[in-house]
């Protein structure tokens, strides 16, 4: 399986700190959210992102693949 970029968002604006549980994404803060953006390599290393998510206690928004230049890298609350 090929790594795709995926975009998870949540609520707030994480800390450089937390930021750093993500190592290796780009943490994007818009709007009272968070874009958490990056390579994930299967199935199991997302499912490990969103276990991440909770255990840190934040409120997860959304999660998708995200689209190289269009519309899912802009807008922080479009689940696609």
């Amino acid at each position: 399986m090929a790594t795709r970029v995926y975009r998870i968002v949540v609520e707030g604006q994480l800390s450089d700190r937390m930021g750093s549980a993500f190592e290796g994404m780009t943490l994007v803060h818009q709007e009272g959210t968070t874009a958490i953006t990056g390579p994930v390599r299967d199935q199991a290393h997302l499912q490990g992102l969103m276990q991440r998510v909770a255990d840190l206690g934040l409120v997860f928004v959304s999660a998708a693949p995200a689209e190289q230049g269009g519309e899912a890298t802009d807008d922080p609350k479009g689940a696609r």
